[in-house]
C-alpha cells in the first residue's frame, strides 16, 4: 500500500494526479481551480458527516469567512500568498471552535438546525461590518507572490499553488480518517454509546473533527478568493451549504475520492448548462434527481460497490 492508500485507491489517487497534471492543457485553468477549491470544501464536508455522521447546515460560513479573512489580508496588509490562504485557514478554525463549542453537544437534526442558524449568524454579520465591503464584497484582491519570490499573476502559476493546497488538504483529510483518531471518529458515527461505554470522551473527539472540518473548509474559501480576486456574499449563504451537501451526496459519504468527482460534476454542470438562464436549476434538478436514484451511494460510492473496493 501507498502512504496508507489501498491498491484501488492508489490506482485512483494516480488517475487524479495525472488528470490534475494534465488538465490545464486541454481546459480553462480558473474553471480547472475553482473545482479544486469546491473539491477541497466537499472533502472538509465530508469529514464530517461521512465519518463523523454530523451533517452541518452551515459549513459555508467557514468557507465564506475564511474568504474574507484571506482577501482581506492580501489586500489591506499585503500578506503573501500562503500566508492570506493560512490566515483563512485559522478564521475557519476559529469560528469552528466557537460554533463548535454550541452545537457539538446536540445531536440529529438539532445539530444541523443549530449549525444553520449560526451560519445565517455569520451571514448577517458579513452584511453589517465594514471590513467585508457589504454587498459589494472585497473585490480587486491582489494575486500575491508565494513567499515574496514566485510571481502569482499568471493563471498557470497559481494553478500549481491551488493544485498543491488541495492535495495538502487531500491528503491530510485521508491521513486523518486512517489515524487512530479516524476510527475513534468511525466507531462515534457507528455507535456512539458504545463509544461512550469504553471511556471515549466523545464530545472531545466531535469537536476536534468540527475544528479540523472547518478549518480545511476555511483554506479553501482562502484559495478561492485569491483565485478569483473577491470575495462576496454568495460564498456565505446558506445556498452555498446546500451546494456542498449535494456535492457530496453525489460523489459518496464516507468515501476518499467522492467529494472530488461531487465537485466535478457539479461545476462542469453549472458551466455548460450556464446558458439556459433561468432553466439552469431545474435542468439541474432534474440531473441531481436522476443521479441520486441511479446512484444510492454516490457515484464512487457505487463504484467501489461494484468492484467491491473502497474508495
Amino acid at each position: 500500500m501507498l502512504m496508507g492508500f489501498s491498491r484501488a485507491q492508489a490506482a485512483a489517487l494516480l488517475v487524479m494526479l495525472v488528470i490534475i497534471a494534465v488538465a490545464p492543457m486541454v481546459a480553462y485553468p480558473v474553471f480547472l481551480m475553482k473545482v479544486l477549491c469546491f473539491a477541497l470544501f466537499a472533502c472538509a464536508f465530508n469529514l464530517l458527516i461521512g465519518y463523523v455522521g454530523l451533517l452541518s447546515f452551515g459549513h459555508a460560513a467557514y468557507f465564506g469567512m475564511g474568504a474574507y479573512a484571506s482577501a482581506y489580508v492580501a489586500k489591506a496588509w499585503g500578506l503573501s500568498a500562503e500566508l492570506s490562504i493560512l490566515a483563512g485557514g485559522l478564521t475557519g478554525a476559529a469560528l469552528g471552535l466557537i460554533f463548535g463549542l454550541i452545537a457539538i453537544r446536540r445531536q440529529g437534526i438539532y445539530f444541523s438546525m443549530i449549525t444553520l442558524a449560526l451560519a445565517q449568524m455569520a451571514y448577517f454579520f458579513c452584511t453589517q461590518v465594514a471590513f467585508t465591503g457589504g454587498e459589494d464584497g472585497i473585490q480587486q484582491v491582489p494575486r500575491a507572490a508565494v513567499f515574496g519570490l514566485i510571481s502569482m499573476q499568471n493563471d498557470m502559476a497559481i494553478y500549481w499553488l491551488v493544485a498543491v493546497v488541495f492535495l495538502a488538504g487531500f491528503f491530510l483529510v485521508h491521513r486523518i480518517v486512517h489515524s487512530p483518531f479516524g476510527q475513534v471518529l468511525k466507531a462515534i458515527r457507528e455507535n456512539e454509546p458504545r463509544a461512550i461505554s469504553l471511556g471515549y470522551r466523545v464530545d472531545d473527539y466531535k469537536l476536534i473533527a468540527f475544528v479540523l472540518s472547518t478549518a480545511i473548509a476555511g483554506v479553501a474559501g482562502g484559495t478561492k478568493s485569491l483565485v478569483f480576486g473577491i470575495a462576496t456574499l454568495s460564498d456565505v449563504t446558506w445556498q452555498a451549504s446546500g451546494e456542498v451537501v449535494l456535492t457530496t451526496l453525489l460523489g459518496g459519504l464516507g468515501t476518499i475520492f467522492g467529494p472530488v468527482v461531487g465537485a466535478v460534476i457539479v461545476n462542469t454542470l453549472e458551466f455548460y448548462l450556464s446558458p439556459f438562464g433561468s432553466w439552469v436549476t431545474v435542468t439541474q434538478g432534474v440531473i441531481f434527481v436522476a443521479c441520486v436514484m441511479l446512484f444510492r451511494r454516490g457515484v464512487v460510492g457505487e463504484i467501489g460497490a461494484k468492484l467491491k473496493v473502497a474508495l
